[in-house]
């Protein structure tokens, strides 16, 4: 499918396709987690876009984050004081884990890149007051880019984004219900991408050729593939080798619990209440993380029914190496899917690409035990 060829473009060329956006004149705001509401930076007239680790060596950065920093964390630093992320005019950065906390510091102090925005969003979603406080933040973000950006957005340009970014995340679910039905029709590195891609290129452009591949996928002939279904489970995935492995395996990625994955596109924004506080009900209420507290067992309930609905035959945990919030939630999760007799594997990840011979062999030996 040739649409899919745009998003590989655009994950392997961030910089030249930012270099073309800003040629058309507009702004282009990074982030850095899925919890950033894209929908106010693109209201504000300016192009959200997601920040991953180049995967170039870590040189300048150790000077500034101990080597027991997360690969993204430092990989992003990386690519600043390289010059790598010079096309950014601000950058957005979500209350996650420590790690994204102090590059947000040294953000803020070198105010390298423009505009700069602490969100402190609630940590507990479920009591009454988060939804009133999340609100208030996403309100004083909304004045913090006017005053930035010397505009103004009203509730139709919000109204108007919400409604680009439903039709991108119902896209993306429609395709992956495919991937969920018909395994063999479209790879994991594939969904990767499309997922990855529409984070990073123009967001109306991404959604008319998302548009076009649901007809496609329905054009397919439908694969004879008796490949073990997986369920992914974790933070950022940035390693489409993975998925390549997994297939060459015998097994075939049905879900997954990431936010370069389904946490990002599951769940639409209500199109029929005020904007602000509808978007502030879509961040509150969606599928979280383990920087998120929405119940003691939310995130085993949700890998669970994951599990069932895809059918799955097992669940693997790529953890990026370093990622203290996913590590010290993996145990409680592998003993709720055990308790289930579900088998899982937890693989240490992170964007050096190194030994993925082992990685291989692990994940082929796990998917013959299935």
């Amino acid at each position: 499918m040739k649409e899919i060829v745009r998003f590989h473009e655009a994950v392997n060329q961030p910089r030249e396709t930012a270099g073309r956006i800003r040629q058309t004149g507009q702004k282009i705001i990074g982030y850095l987690c899925s919890y950033a509401p894209e929908e106010l930076i693109h209201a504000a007239g300016c192009h959200p876009l997601r920040l991953f680790s180049s995967g170039h060596d870590i040189l300048l950065a150790e000077n500034h984050l101990q080597s027991y920093c997360c690969s993204l964390v430092r990989g992003v630093l990386e690519d600043s004081l390289a010059g790598r992320l010079d096309f950014l005019d601000g950058t957005v950065f979500p209350h996650t884990c420590d790690s994204m906390q102090r590059l947000s510091d040294i953000w803020r102090i070198n105010r390298k890149h423009g505009f700069f925005a602490d969100l402190v969003l609630p940590v507990k979603l479920t009591t009454p007051g988060s939804a009133v406080y999340l609100e208030a933040v996403l309100s004083r973000f909304k004045a913090d880019l006017e005053a930035a950006l010397g505009t103004s957005i009203t509730d139709a340009d919000l109204e108007n984004s919400i409604s680009l970014f439903n039709q991108i995340r119902t896209h993306l679910s429609a395709i992956h219900e495919f991937r969920v039905r018909y395994p063999g029709r479209i790879r994991g590195s594939d969904m990767n991408a499309l997922v990855k891609g529409a984070m990073i290129m123009v967001r109306e452009d991404a959604a008319t050729l998302l548009s076009g591949m649901v007809v496609s996928l329905q054009q397919l002939p439908v694969p004879d593939l008796p490949a073990k279904r997986l369920v992914l489970a974790g933070s950022v995935c940035d390693s489409p080798d993975l998925f390549d492995a997994i297939e060459a395996a015998g097994g075939t990625v049905v879900g997954d619990d990431l936010c370069t994955g389904q946490r990002w596109f599951d769940s639409l924004v209500s199109e029929d209440r005020p904007p602000l506080a509808a978007l502030a009900d879509r961040y509150r209420t969606r599928a979280t993380c383990p920087a998120k507290h929405a119940g003691l067992t939310s995130r085993a309930d949700h890998l669970l029914s994951l599990v069932d609905r895809t059918r799955a035959d097992g669940v693997i945990f790529p953890m990026l190496k370093f990622c203290d919030p996913h590590a010290f939630d993996h145990p409680y999760l592998k003993e709720c899917l055990e308790a289930r007799g579900i088998r899982s594997m937890a693989l240490e990840i992170d964007d050096s690409r190194q030994n993925q011979g082992q990685l291989a062999t692990r994940i082929e030996t796990f998917i013959q035990m299935l």
